[in-house]
């Protein structure tokens, strides 16, 4: 019986890391898609969201792009045993702990998926207010980001539980 559950939530954790790494995919190849018929040029701008794709070389919002091959190589091999941490850690956890880290899972192997294809990963979503642009991103840094938020709110509530019962 407990098996059966066991099997339940692996299909259903695998699913949903699959879905994201889907998602991902999806609208990284509708956005090239649309770069090249367009020849580089914005492909949606609008008061609030300009839709136009970058490659960002480096990690989160382009730091540390680099040019030299084995640093970048050095990087991608750091970004893999990340993502092998993550998955220890979402086997060892349960419950909202266990599907934050499957949100940053699936965005992570859809960046990293990236790295490997194409040498940089393509980020094209970019909100501004007025000439304040925010870093432009895609759609697996949403799910890192609500991911990582998600682990923050339950430490401090988790924090918080814990000064109440002392």
């Amino acid at each position: 019986m407990k098996l059966n559950i066991i099997n339940k939530n692996f299909y259903l954790n695998l699913t949903i890391i699959f879905s994201i790494f889907l998602l991902d995919r999806l609208s990284k190849l509708c956005i090239i898609y649309l770069d090249k018929i367009n020849n580089g040029s914005e492909i949606y701008q609008s008061k609030f969201l300009n839709i136009y794709l970058i490659w960002n070389e480096g990690i989160a919002f382009g730091l540390f792009s680099l040019d030299d091959n084995f640093l970048y190589n050095i990087l991608t091999l750091i970004i893999l045993i990340v993502i092998i941490i993550i998955l220890y850690l979402v086997v060892k956890n349960e419950g909202l702990k266990r599907y934050s880290l499957i949100f940053i899972l699936g965005g992570a192997i859809g960046n990293f998926f990236d790295r490997i294809f194409y040498r940089a990963v393509p980020d094209f979503i970019d909100f501004h207010i007025g000439n304040f642009h925010w870093f432009i991103f895609n759609v697996s840094d949403i799910f890192i980001t609500v991911g990582v938020i998600c682990m923050i709110t339950l430490e401090l509530i988790g924090k918080n539980d814990e000064n109440i019962n002392q």
